[in-house]
């Protein structure tokens, strides 16, 4: 019942978008043949149909034949359409508030000071080659739900395995012995994800190709069940270093997003996953993190480095509050869509986490927060792409 409830609610708000998007269209194209308006209409409340139709079919229905990779794939059509005509709507929506802004100040003018608007006053010429607000504003929106659509549409086509290499120096003051470690990192591979396993062996290559001394990972190997990353074992097992490869868990890897059978199938799961890190050779370090025990002991060493998924956990627990001079992360996915040029990024995620991609300094403590190897719910990336990470620690 409840998944009726929510697909009715959505059914709804999507279809309050369409009304508003379509008075968009209706506007431009109110000047072309009533051929074109036709088609035009039935194309774009086919397409809202087809949403509908894909949303009550994969996530009411859920026939068998569905499988979780086809429902995140329909998920994923009906996501672009939609972010894209929200876009619109919030264009358009300036528009409104312009117009309201005016009526209120209309209210307190007198009758001899409102501007007059009868057509009477315009002259023919100049009325039919000017474009109005409205319509700059319209056609503007429309531009810009058509760009993201495309955009998001090649986000998937190319971004979501157009691997990237970041390279990063980072100085300790009281490294020795190790001065000039180079450290791989990956975090986020969300294996049940994947749709071209080559690209992924090329990914890893890249990896391999660096010769890095040692491999970190930091969390969420699946989407939610251990079984999503069997086809990719003969893939990550190949990712090798002198010094070993580390691993720690995520969010994602302890299954609390599905429903289960039994909380024993859901142990189970867990545990099945944490096989799976030992069978390609990754040494995993824990399972639920407790910072106090992990510092118990570790006094004598000169340099701590720390694998912990969410970067928040930096910022909450590390930062002023123990010696640990390099901490890694990923969780973010830098949202798998913002935009990145030189030194300049900017992603949506940033609202909600302060550290979000890339590396951060406060004092001698540091944080590197990987933008992950792989991609959940939106297919694909837009301007925050996949990334393998090359930390070279170095003496200050």
């Amino acid at each position: 019942m409840n998944s009726i409830v929510r697909f009715l609610l959505f059914a709804v708000v999507f279809i309050l978008i369409d009304i508003y998007v379509w008075q968009a269209i209706r506007l431009v194209i109110k000047g072309s043949s009533i051929n074109v308006q036709r088609i035009t209409s039935y194309v774009f409340w086919g397409i809202t149909a087809i949403s509908i139709a894909i949303m009550f079919i994969g996530f009411v229905m859920q026939p068998p034949a569905v499988t979780y990779k086809m429902r995140t794939v329909m998920a994923a059509i009906v996501f672009i359409v939609y972010i894209s005509k929200l876009i619109v709507v919030l264009f358009m929506f300036v528009d409104e508030i312009i117009r309201l802004f005016k009526w209120v100040i209309s209210l307190f003018q007198s009758p001899e000071t409102q501007p007059i608007t009868t057509n009477q006053t315009l002259e023919p010429a100049v009325e039919s080659n000017k474009i109005t607000r409205s319509e700059f504003l319209t056609k503007t929106a429309l531009a810009v739900g058509g760009l993201n659509l495309g955009a998001m549409s090649w986000g998937i086509i190319s971004g979501a395995h157009d691997y990237r290499i970041h390279r990063v120096t980072v100085r300790l003051k009281n490294l020795k012995q190790f001065d000039g470690i180079r450290i791989a990192q990956l975090s986020d591979i969300h294996s049940g994800s994947f749709f071209n396993k080559t690209a992924v062996k090329g990914g890893v290559e890249m990896l391999l190709a660096e010769k890095p001394d040692l491999v970190f990972f930091t969390g969420d190997l699946v989407n939610n069940e251990a079984g999503e990353v069997k086809d990719y074992i003969n893939i990550f097992d190949k990712v090798k270093a002198p010094l070993g490869v580390f691993s720690t868990l995520g969010n994602h890897d302890y299954g609390d997003y599905i429903q289960w059978e039994s909380a024993q199938k859901k142990a189970q799961n867990l545990q099945d996953l944490i096989k799976s890190h030992k069978i390609m050779g990754w040494d995993i370090l824990a399972k639920y993190g407790n910072l106090e025990k992990t510092m118990q002991g570790t006094d004598e060493y000169p340099v701590k480095l720390l694998l912990s998924h969410d970067p928040s956990h930096w910022r909450n627990q590390v930062l002023g509050k123990t010696d640990i001079d390099v901490a890694f992360a990923g969780h973010t996915h830098g949202m798998q869509y913002g935009v990145e040029i030189g030194d300049f990024k900017w992603s949506p995620v940033q609202f909600r986490y302060k550290e979000w991609a890339g590396l951060y300094s406060e004092g001698n403590q540091n944080l590197y927060v990987n933008r992950g190897f792989g991609y959940i719910g939106y297919p694909g990336r837009v301007g925050i792409l996949p990334e393998i990470t090359i930390m070279e620690l170095k003496s200050a």
